[in-house]
């Protein structure tokens, strides 16, 4: 009897229920929301749902995240091998490349005025930047939680891990995910706010047609340009750049629906996963979660602000050919903010298409916001 007094002890005190604190619970609630936001409204489901369900597991069973150096067995847990892969930037460059894979630069080239509204959008940035120092952050930390504002969330765990943020590395690819993905709500009153009716409805000309042979060139010029200049961009803006080769070249069909289907929701699933393990409730529950929270609102507001702005400068250079919409796209959420910018000014006007034109901002916002990692890093003498 005393043996099955025992066992049964044992194991209610194996449950999770005897080593749960109320920030677990509180986080539990946080990843239920998560999942609620992913699955009944598709806010980005192929990104929340498996960032919320690894901060389910993560606090109800802490060791899934646990370090083989920590372990009593020497061996780490299932999640902390896939987070190492974040740490160590390879997850964040793979995306980068399904991306490309994945995505038409041809407005892009159609229109290369877009790169200056895809640089604009990244003024948030370093908005960012300066209020992360004023509240209390060092610069490598403020210089990470800034690239929230670029709503790139592979970019954001690649310059994290690069200039050894770790600590912070959760916080930073959960605003940067969740940003990217309530973009169809944090977008359209910036948008509304500072352009008029007059404005929402311009109709912008049709794009010129783009040959495949810049089609080609486009990825192998961009990559000498960038990377020579800042050559730390190298794993992000290579990847993308060799994935949209892929794509344009049409010599490699194997490689492109590879990097774009089966190896890119491979990647999303250890990469939203292992951040999602990072926000244990001790890990994300306090006062820096919060400022960067913040921060990366502030950001994300003032890079679409940003683009939106130039947009309109770039209206008024234009004699009324530009609607500033296009500015908002300008930001790195492809090609979510791109649709945003199309739903807006569709509400002014039914017939008014402005999706292609608005994906050339979108286009240059990723490369933008790699561009800012990479001039961080060079910043602080990291490679």
């Amino acid at each position: 009897m005393s043996y099955i007094l025992t066992t049964l002890d044992n194991l209610i005190h194996q449950t999770a229920f005897f080593n749960l604190t109320i920030g677990n619970y509180v986080m539990i609630l946080v990843a239920c929301f998560f999942l609620y936001l992913a699955i009944r409204h598709g806010y980005e489901p192929l990104l929340l749902v498996p960032i919320a369900f690894g901060m389910l597991l993560v606090n109800i069973y802490p060791d899934i995240i646990l370090a083989y150096e920590e372990s009593p067995n020497g061996q780490g847990g299932l999640l902390y091998y896939f987070y190492k892969l974040d740490e160590l930037a390879i997850l964040p460059s793979l995306i980068f490349m399904g991306v490309g894979a994945q995505t038409d630069f041809g407005p892009l080239i159609a229109n290369p005025k877009s790169f200056l509204l895809g640089a604009a959008a990244q003024f948030g940035i370093f908005v960012a930047y300066f209020g992360a120092i004023l509240m209390g952050f060092n610069d490598k930390a403020a210089a990470a939680i800034s690239i929230i504002g670029g709503a790139d969330g592979p970019t954001s765990i690649f310059l994290a891990g690069k200039l050894g943020q770790t600590g912070l590395l959760g916080p930073i690819a959960v605003a940067a995910y969740s940003y990217m993905s309530l973009v169809p709500i944090i977008q359209p009153p910036f948008m509304k706010l500072f352009t008029t009716r007059k404005e929402r409805a311009i109709k912008m000309g049709q794009l010129r047609p783009v040959s495949k042979l810049e089609k080609i060139l486009f990825p192998i010029i961009i990559t000498i340009v960038v990377c020579l200049v800042l050559p730390t961009t190298a794993p992000l803006v290579g990847m993308l750049m060799l994935g949209n080769l892929f794509k344009e070249s049409g010599v490699v069909r194997q490689l492109t629906e590879t990097a774009s289907n089966a190896m890119m929701y491979i990647v999303v699933i250890f990469l939203g996963t292992s951040v999602g393990a990072t926000t244990s409730a001790e890990a994300f529950l306090n006062w820096d979660t919060i400022k960067i929270v913040i921060l990366g609102l502030v950001a994300f507001s003032f890079g679409t602000i940003a683009g939106v702005l130039f947009g309109k400068i770039m209206c008024v250079a234009t004699h009324g050919k530009v609607n500033p919409l296009i500015g908002s796209a300008g930001v790195s959420a492809v090609p979510m903010a791109a649709r945003v910018s199309q739903k807006v000014g569709a509400e002014e006007d039914p017939t008014n298409f402005l999706l292609m034109h608005a994906m050339g901002p979108n286009v240059a916002g990723v490369i933008g916001t790699a561009v800012a990692a990479g001039t961080f890093m060079a910043m602080f003498g990291v490679f």
